[in-house]
């Protein structure tokens, strides 16, 4: 049977057999009372501050040029178009008719007071954080500003859009947490683990899903393409293939930019918004983590061989249109460009991320302290796909080990 055809055919199965639970059952749930007595401190209120941006909360509920956590970004997936919600205490479009009660449940459930939510937002690994936890993120998000902006619609695929479906994927795939990527017992790797797995909900991103939208789990943190570019491996070995070192991970979370690349993509508002404000107890917590107790060693880049014409080739691309940033010798050039001497996107097997950052280009981007990058153009109107090609090839082949076998084909349908 055609893969698309029994993939839809189980979805309608699915959305039948949810059609027929909520019927037989109806919905039981009712709103909270939101004069329940809750009286923060402002400890709980400043803690609260930082837990909202070790979650990351803004990257999805603060619109560009908006006002904070008044929701409307645009979240795209396979799925179709997410909008990040109002979450400032504004009673007609924000939670300012929320209990913590509520929140908790929205965080824990995935139920927005009787509304189930889709697991754009990561409740799938929120569910983890602590009830003392949600308590404080609350208690933050009722001293911001309230604004009066409507919740955007979603623009869903079928069946997706079809909400009432999410009750009985709760009930099949909402999980208390997946395997770890990693091994340790330490302090640093318990707090590193909360960390990752329900604040930085890590595995909402870098691990693929299944065909039904659940988290797998026999492959956290393996990689996983959700939008344009690909979050890549961060296991232990997939770290450890790339080069990655604890105080490079340290210094990548801390400032953006670290010996194997700067933060770009979707990667790059996780640092500019959260992990830039880590303690540096937490951000090393955090790298003990990803990469265990035991870290496993990190590979340098090893040569490989490929045709002498082609890389020749994609070596005058380099000249003509990177050199002058990148370095002859791909050592980049601070506040301007990253090296491309084993840089962590040339190291990954899939050249996806290398390819749209050609054809995309990448904007300036804004980092901790001085540091910054220069944007970086977009190639996509000026090199052809076999420029491109040729280009992609050097750069693997050359600084990040790995094969030159990138085709024009490949180019093209990435544009």
């Amino acid at each position: 049977m055609n893969y698309v055809l029994a993939k839809r055919l189980a979805q309608g199965v699915l959305l039948a057999a949810c059609a027929l639970t909520l019927a037989a059952c109806g919905r039981d749930e009712s709103a909270s009372d939101a004069s329940a007595a809750f009286t923060p401190t402002p400890e709980q209120v400043a803690h609260g501050r930082y837990l909202a941006r070790a979650a990351d909360c803004a990257a999805c509920h603060t619109a560009k040029d908006g006002a904070p956590f008044a929701g409307g970004v645009k979240l795209d997936s396979p799925y179709g178009t997410f909008y990040g919600s109002n979450i400032t205490p504004d009673k007609d479009h924000g939670i300012g008719n929320w209990s913590a009660e509520d929140f908790y449940k929205a965080l824990h459930d995935g139920n927005a007071r009787g509304k189930h939510l889709y697991p754009s937002m990561p409740y799938t690994s929120y569910r983890q954080l602590t009830r003392a936890d949600t308590d404080a993120i609350y208690a933050y998000l009722m001293t911001v500003q309230p604004v009066a902006v409507a919740n955007h619609p979603h623009d869903l695929k079928f069946p997706y859009n079809l909400r009432f479906g999410m009750a009985l994927w709760d009930m099949v795939f909402l999980k208390d947490a997946l395997p770890d990527a990693s091994t340790g017992k330490s302090a640093d790797w318990q707090r590193g683990r909360y960390l990752a797995n329900a604040l930085g909900h890590c595995a909402e991103c870098h691990t693929p899903r299944n065909v039904f939208g659940q988290l797998e789990d026999a492959k956290p943190l393996s990689g996983a393409a959700l939008g344009r570019t690909v979050a890549p491996d961060i296991t232990p070995a997939g770290l450890a293939s790339r080069g990655w070192t604890g105080g490079d991970l340290q210094t990548f979370f801390s400032v953006g930019i670290a010996p194997q690349g700067s933060a770009f993509g979707e990667m790059y508002p996780v640092v500019h918004l959260s992990t830039q404000y880590l303690t540096k107890d937490d951000v090393r917590a955090l790298s003990v983590y990803l990469l265990g107790d035991t870290p496993p060693t990190p590979q340098p880049v090893t040569p490989v061989a490929a045709d002498a014409a082609m890389l020749a080739a994609g070596r005058s691309v380099y000249l003509a249109v990177c050199a002058g940033c990148h370095g002859l010798s791909g050592e980049g050039k601070p506040h301007v460009a990253v090296a491309m001497n084993g840089n962590s996107t040339l190291r990954q097997a899939d050249p996806h991320n290398l390819l749209v950052a050609m054809l995309d280009g990448i904007d300036t981007q804004k980092f901790a302290g001085l540091e910054d990058m220069q944007a970086m153009p977009a190639f996509s109107s000026t090199l052809s796909d076999d420029e491109l090609a040729q280009l992609a090839n050097y750069l693997r082949a050359t600084w990040g080990g790995q094969a030159a076998n990138v085709t024009a084909q490949d180019v093209k349908a990435l544009r």
